[in-house]
C-alpha cells in the first residue's frame, strides 16, 4: 500500500481529534462527511504523486530541450553522464542527476551492466526531432513560461483582470510556434487544405490569401512554400511575432509573396480573399463573433474560412480525458486571460467545442459551417458567407 500521511481535522470548536480510520501504518482523518474510501484515497494519493513527478519532470524536460541533451543522445547510441556532458558542453554531476529523473519517467533506458543511458527512437521523434509531426518539447516550453508568469496569473483570479499576449514570458511565443508548427507541417497542405471545398484548386491556380493571428508565421510560410502562384497575408496583434514572421518568410525563400502587419482581426485590410485562415486563435480573442464577422466581409462572395481550433467536445463531460486536461490547463493561463484583456472579453476558451464555435460563425454571418477534418488534437471547420 502506498503511505498515507497522518492528518488531523480540525472540529467547529478549533480542537484537533475526531474519528480516525487505519490505512496501513497510518492514521487518516474521517471526514464530517462519513468514512473515507480508502482505495479511492490510495488511488489518489498515488495519481497525485505520479503528477508531482510529471511536474517537475517538465522542468527537467524542458532544460534538456534547451541545453541539447536530447538532440545530442538521439541516434547516439549508449552514452555515460560524462559522454553527454562533454558532447552538450555541460557538466557531469548536473547530467548524471538528469538522466536518472529521465530513466525513472522512461524518457531514457538504463543499462546497469555498464552504466549507460540510451534515448530510444520513439522518445527521440518526441523530444528531439523538431521536423517530426509528435515533436511536444515546444508545449514545455510554453508551459514553463506560464511558471514564471505565476504572479500575475494569481491576481488576474482575485481581480479579474486579463493578461494581454504581450505580458507574457517570451518563452511563450517560441514554445507555441515550436508546438503547432510540425503539426501545420504534417498536416496543413496535405490534409486540411483538400479537405475544403474546391480550395486547393483555387490555391494551385492562384489565390488571395489571409492568416489570420499569424504568430510567428509558420503558418503562412508553409502555405507560401507550398503555392507558388498564390500571395499571402500574415496579420497579428503582437508586433514582436511580426518582425519574426518577417525573418522567417525571407529565410524560406518566400518573401516576395508574403508580407506581415501588426494589425487585429478586426483591422483585416483589404477585400476579395478566396481563403482567410485562422490557427488556434479566434477562441483567444476578446470579440471572436466581430472578428469573424469582419472577416466575412473581407471575403470574396465565393471565398473559404478555415478555422483550426483545439480538439474539444461540446460539453466539459466530453473533455474529461488527457488532450481535454491539458487544453483547459493552458486555457487557464494563457486563452481566457488573453481574451479577457481584450474588448468585450467573451473569454471563450481552447475548449470551446464545435458547437459554440459554430454559434460564433453564424452570428457572425456565415450561413454554412461544417467540420472539413480533424486530428487527436485539432478540429478543423470550414465555413462559407
Amino acid at each position: 500500500m502506498f503511505p498515507v500521511p497522518a492528518r488531523a481535522q480540525a472540529s467547529h470548536d478549533g480542537s484537533v481529534g475526531g474519528p480516525r480510520m487505519k490505512t496501513g501504518e497510518n492514521d487518516v482523518s474521517i471526514t464530517q462527511g462519513g468514512q473515507l474510501d480508502e482505495a479511492r484515497l490510495e488511488a489518489f494519493v498515488g495519481q497525485a504523486v505520479t503528477d508531482m513527478g510529471a511536474a517537475i519532470s517538465g522542468l527537467l524536460l524542458h532544460m534538456g530541450d534547451r541545453l541539447g541533451l536530447y538532440k545530442a543522445m538521439a541516434d547516439a547510441g549508449p552514452m555515460t553522464p560524462a559522454s553527454l556532458a562533454a558532447r552538450t558542453g555541460t557538466t557531469e554531476r548536473y547530467v548524471r542527476e538528469w538522466l536518472g529523473n529521465q530513466a525513472a519517467g522512461g524518457y531514457v533506458t538504463y543499462d546497469p551492466a555498464d552504466g549507460t543511458f540510451e534515448l530510444p527512437a520513439e522518445q527521440a521523434m518526441v523530444l528531439a526531432n523538431e521536423e517530426s509531426p509528435v515533436f511536444l518539447s515546444g508545449a514545455f516550453e510554453a508551459i514553463a513560461s506560464c511558471y514564471a508568469d505565476h504572479d500575475r496569473f494569481v491576481d488576474a483570479f482575485r481581480t479579474g483582470a486579463g493578461v494581454g499576449w504581450h505580458e507574457h514570458d517570451g518563452r511563450l511565443f517560441s514554445g507555441v510556434l515550436r508546438l503547432f508548427r510540425p503539426g501545420y507541417a504534417a498536416h496543413l497542405v496535405g490534409e486540411w487544405l483538400p479537405a475544403l471545398d474546391g480550395v486547393a484548386a483555387k490555391l494551385q491556380a492562384g489565390a488571395s490569401v489571409a492568416d489570420v493571428g499569424c504568430g510567428l508565421g509558420a503558418s503562412t510560410v508553409i502555405m507560401a512554400q507550398a503555392f507558388g502562384r498564390s500571395t499571402f497575408l500574415g496579420i497579428d496583434n503582437h508586433a514582436a511575432s511580426i518582425a519574426d514572421a518577417r525573418k522567417a518568410a525571407a529565410e524560406a525563400g518566400v518573401a516576395q509573396r508574403t508580407r506581415f502587419e501588426v494589425a487585429s482581426a478586426k483591422e483585416l485590410p483589404g477585400s476579395g480573399y478566396d481563403l482567410v485562415c485562422m490557427f488556434d486563435c479566434l477562441h483567444d480573442m476578446g470579440d471572436p463573433v466581430g472578428a469573424a464577422r469582419h472577416i466575412r466581409q473581407a471575403l470574396a462572395p465565393d471565398g473559404t474560412l478555415l478555422l483550426v481550433e483545439p480538439m474539444a467536445g461540446d460539453g466539459l463531460e466530453d473533455n474529461l480525458n488527457p488532450v481535454g486536461r491539458t487544453f483547459y490547463g493552458l486555457s487557464t493561463v494563457i486563452c481566457t486571460p488573453g481574451s479577457l484583456d481584450q474588448e468585450v472579453g467573451l473569454g471563450l476558451g481552447a475548449q470551446a467545442g464545435e458547437r459554440r464555435l459554430g454559434e460564433v460563425l453564424r452570428e457572425a454571418g456565415f450561413s454554412r459551417v461544417r467540420r472539413a477534418t480533424q486530428t487527436p488534437f485539432n478540429l478543423i471547420l470550414e465555413a462559407r458567407p
